[in-house]
């Protein structure tokens, strides 16, 4: 049997990585951020499983449990997150998102709300 050189071995963990960082940089799409994300996370528990089967150890395959579960786990909050936004926003384009945020106008620091009518403190 034949057997892949350690070298070779992380490259492919680390490429899987910097595929998932590119992706989050230069993706505009939330979920394909989120999927971005998950290649991340792949990649880096595919290194801890690289270095534990290279030292004959159980360590690697172990924190690579941990890293599904925590990757099951942001997927489903994330999920969550891009639904809630998807529905206030109607969007899930980043730069649109961006052009959204609330700035302060004017007009709220003088005693106004964002139809113009008059806001009357209650103390």
């Amino acid at each position: 049997m034949t057997t892949v050189p350690l070298n070779l071995q992380m490259i492919l963990a680390a490429a899987l990585f910097v595929t998932g960082l590119a992706g989050v940089l230069i993706r505009r799409n939330l979920i394909f951020i989120l999927m971005s994300v998950e290649v991340m996370l792949n990649g880096a528990g595919l290194a801890f499983v690289i270095a534990g089967s290279r030292w004959a150890q159980v360590e690697g395959q172990v924190m690579f449990i941990f890293i599904l579960t925590v990757a099951a786990a942001e997927v489903s909050v994330g999920l969550a997150l891009i639904l809630q936004v998807y529905k206030h926003f109607k969007t899930l384009d980043v730069e649109q998102l961006r052009e959204l945020h609330d700035e302060p106008s004017p007009h709220d620091k003088a005693g106004t709300d964002h139809a113009g009518s008059v806001v009357h403190n209650v103390i």
